[in-house]
C-alpha cells in the first residue's frame, strides 16, 4: 500500500515521535511511505525529493512561516496548498496513493487532501491533534468578531471542509470525540474513533545508580523529589501559573522543580529564575531528544500544564515521554480536558484545576509522600497497554481495509 503523509516542518522518520513512530510502523509491515513537507525560504534550499528505505520525502520550498512577521506568515500559509498540489502533480504523478494521513495543525491542507482523494480514490485519515481555530479563540489569539473574526470565519470553513473530506477522524481521547461531535453536528459518529497519541514501546526507565549519575551530571539534588516539565513554554501552558506554583512550594523542603524547553513565554520563567533565584527550581534550554529523555528519566514526577481558558479538550503528547520513563504525572488543566482524569483513574497521577495554586500544592505534597517508583511502574504498564503505536497502526489499517466508511 502507498501511504502519503502530509505535514508542515521536517519529517525525520528515524527519529522518535508520534508521527515518525507511526510511519516506521507502516514501513515495518511492508508499506511504501511518501511524505510531503515544507522547506522555508530562510534556509536557502530548493524543493527536493530524497529517497530512502521504502520512504520518499518530498520537501517543498515555501515562504517563511515560523518566527516570521504576521503578514509574511499569512501570505506563506495561504500559498502552501497551491505549492503542495503543484509539487505532488510534478513529482508524484505516477504514484497512486491508497491512504492519505494528515494531522492538525494545520487545517489549511484540506484542498491538498481532497485533490489526492479524488485523483487516486484514496482513503483519508485525519489525526486530530489540535482543534483549531477554537483553541486560538480560547487563548485570545483570534476572536469571532471584528477583523480577527474574518480570519476565524475562514479558518472555521477550512476546519469543516477537513472534517467533511476525512473518511475517518481519529481523536486523541473520549473527550476529544465528544467535543468534535457536539460542535460539528454534520460529522457522522461513524467516521469518528479514538486514535490516541502513541509511540513505540521503549523502556526509558533507569535504575537508582544511573539516576544518581544523571542527577550529578545535570546538577540536580540527589535526595529531593524532582518534578519536571519538559516541552513547549507558550500561552497554552500558562507559564505565569507555573511560576506561581513554584513560588508556593518553596516551603516544601523535599520538592524541586525542573523546567526544560522553549517557546514564546519562556522569557517569563527565565526572568523569574534570574531575578528571584529560587532554590527549588532550575531551568534548562531545549535539549536534543536523547539528552532530554535521559534528563526526564532521572526525575520523579512529570508535570502537564494547560491554560484554564481552554474550552477544547487537549491531550499533550509529552504525557507519553513521562510514562515511558516510568514517571507518575501531575496534571494542572482546564475543566474539559480528560488527561487528568485518565491519569487519576489509571492509578498513576494527580489532577487539579490550573487556576488553583493551593490544589497544585496539595498534589505536590501528595506526590512527595508517595512511592513514585511504584506509581511510575503503573504508568509504564499503562503506556505499554494503551499507547503502543502498533495499536494505532492496526486501527488505521482496519478502517482502511473497510470499504463502507460512512
Amino acid at each position: 500500500m502507498n501511504v502519503l503523509f502530509l505535514t508542515l516542518g521536517n519529517v525525520d522518520i528515524e527519529s522518535s515521535g508520534i508521527y515518525a513512530d507511526l510511519l516506521r510502523c507502516f514501513r515495518k509491515y511492508g508499506h511504501s511511505i511518501y511524505t510531503v513537507s515544507n522547506r522555508e525560504r530562510r534556509y536557502g534550499l530548493q524543493t527536493e525529493v530524497i529517497c530512502g528505505d521504502h520512504i520518499t520525502n518530498l520537501m517543498i520550498l515555501t515562504g517563511n512561516i515560523r518566527q516570521s512577521m504576521l503578514l509574511e506568515k499569512g501570505i506563506s500559509t495561504a500559498l502552501i496548498p497551491f505549492q503542495y498540489k503543484k509539487a505532488i502533480k510534478k513529482y508524484f504523478s505516477d504514484i497512486k496513493f491508497d491512504l492519505v494521513l494528515y494531522s492538525t495543525p494545520p487545517i489549511t491542507l484540506a484542498s491538498v487532501v481532497e485533490y489526492v482523494q479524488k485523483r487516486d480514490h484514496a482513503r483519508t485519515y485525519l489525526l486530530l491533534k489540535d482543534i483549531f481555530p477554537q483553541n486560538a479563540v480560547d487563548l485570545g489569539v483570534l476572536r469571532k468578531t471584528g477583523l480577527k473574526g474574518i480570519l476565524h470565519f475562514y479558518y472555521r470553513l477550512q476546519e469543516k471542509k477537513l472534517y467533511r473530506i476525512s473518511d475517518t477522524i481519529g481523536c486523541m481521547s473520549p473527550a476529544n470525540c465528544a467535543y468534535l461531535l457536539e460542535h460539528n453536528r454534520e460529522v457522522s459518529p461513524n467516521t469518528v474513533e479514538i486514535s490516541a497519541n502513541c509511540l513505540e514501546i521503549q523502556d526509558m526507565r533507569v535504575n537508582a545508580a544511573h539516576k544518581a549519575e544523571l542527577r550529578q551530571k545535570y546538577g540536580l539534588p540527589s535526595e529531593k523529589k524532582i518534578f519536571v516539565y519538559g516541552g513547549n513554554l507558550g500561552r497554552a501552558q500558562d507559564i505565569p501559573f507555573l511560576i506561581a506554583c513554584i513560588k508556593a512550594c518553596t516551603e516544601i523542603q523535599d520538592a524541586y522543580f525542573v523546567v526544560a524547553g522553549s517557546g514564546v513565554d519562556r522569557h517569563r520563567i527565565e526572568t523569574y529564575i534570574k531575578v528571584e533565584k529560587p532554590k527549588n527550581a532550575k531551568l534548562f534550554d531545549r535539549m536534543p531528544r536523547e539528552e532530554y529523555d535521559a534528563m526526564i528519566a532521572c526525575c520523579d514526577v512529570g508535570l502537564i500544564l494547560l491554560d484554564h481558558r481552554f474550552t477544547i479538550p487537549n491531550f499533550p503528547s509529552r504525557l507519553l515521554s513521562y510514562m515511558q520513563a516510568g514517571l507518575p504525572v501531575i496534571v494542572a488543566s482546564d475543566n474539559v480536558t480528560d488527561v487528568g482524569s485518565i491519569c487519576v483513574e489509571g492509578g498513576f497521577g494527580w489532577s487539579c484545576c490550573s487556576t488553583e495554586v493551593n490544589e497544585f500544592v496539595g498534589c505536590i505534597e501528595q506526590a512527595v509522600a508517595s512511592d513514585c517508583t511504584t506509581l511510575g511502574a503503573i504508568a509504564y504498564a499503562y503506556f505499554a497497554e494503551k499507547y503502543s503505536v502498533e495499536k494505532q497502526y492496526e486501527a488505521i489499517i482496519k478502517r482502511t481495509m473497510t470499504r463502507n466508511y460512512k
